[in-house]
């Protein structure tokens, strides 16, 4: 099978030890770019981080962002599918994170909105690529109920996914509870005190679908590889889904391949084995 589009997740897939990509890795997702492969990094992450991060492997394939909420050309900055939230649902869950004392992050397609100073800070420090001339993030704290109702009519629409932390896995169960009651959203949890939140729509497999038809290019001319739950949905929809040594057992069992692990270059020797085969290497 000649594959024509591969869709990588980054947390726990391509990046590895001291969550960077591996030059050995970049290497191969070039060449595989060069065969015409469709080299499309497909994260949680927002839209600007996850491009920084396909321009670091040093390809110009669309960008899948915010588990799927966006993707985007990342030369022309045509949006290729947008879901956002509405003022309704991020008025909703800013009251409930505010009930329980959650941390919530709003991602835009370049922005972090939070209503923690301490998380905005934390951000700074740990997001790479923040300030690159083209993909930059902007981190922004509110406080005040005012400002944040100002803000929200402002940018509600442009929301493309919703981070909420708590130290506190009690209150993020509750919290878990009531969020489960917003008919119009879906949720990933990491752990108990961690959750991503988009419009219900919204899917990695969803948005892997769209720019296969796109493309033109056929389910079975697809890989998908990733490591974690919100990666499900693209493994299923794969003609050939690969799954992490490190993933949870659950995308092991629906994978057609199990590769290496994150830290020891699996998206790379991935590449080798389905697009490259060894006498390209």
């Amino acid at each position: 099978m000649k594959y024509k589009m591969m869709c990588i997740d980054m947390d726990g897939t391509l990046l590895g030890k001291g969550r960077k990509i591996s030059e050995e890795s970049k290497i191969a997702l070039r060449k595989a770019r060069e065969k015409g492969v469709q080299i499309v990094i497909t994260t949680g992450r927002l839209y600007n981080n996850a491009a920084y991060f396909s321009e670091l492997v040093g390809v110009d394939s669309p960008v899948i962002g915010a588990n799927g909420a966006i993707i985007r050309e990342k030369r022309s900055n045509e949006i290729i599918y947008r879901s956002s939230f509405n003022e309704k649902i991020t008025k909703k869950i800013l009251e409930l994170a505010n009930k329980y004392r959650i941390v919530l992050h709003f991602h835009t397609v370049s922005s972090i909105i939070s209503n923690s100073y301490v998380s905005t800070t934390v951000a700074r420090i740990v997001l790479p690529g923040r300030n690159h001339e083209d993909f930059k993030v902007n981190l922004r704290t509110i406080k005040g109920k005012e400002k944040w109702l100002k803000a929200l009519e402002k940018y509600s629409d442009k929301v493309t996914k919703i981070i909420v932390f708590s130290t506190s896995a009690k209150r993020m169960e509750e919290f878990r509870k009531e969020i489960g009651k917003i008919d119009e959203i879906t949720y990933f949890t990491s752990g108990n005190k961690s959750m991503e939140i988009n419009m219900k729509e919204v899917s990695k497999g969803n948005a892997v679908k769209i720019l296969a038809d796109y493309y033109g290019i056929k389910r079975e001319e697809v890989i998908c590889i990733g490591d974690n739950e919100n990666d499900v949905s693209m493994i299923e929809y794969a003609g050939l889904g690969i799954a992490m040594g490190n993933a949870i057992p659950k995308l092991k069992k629906i994978a057609d391949y199990v590769t290496d692990t994150n830290k020891n270059d699996g998206v790379r020797k991935a590449v080798e084995k389905f697009i490259l085969r060894e006498e390209d290497i």
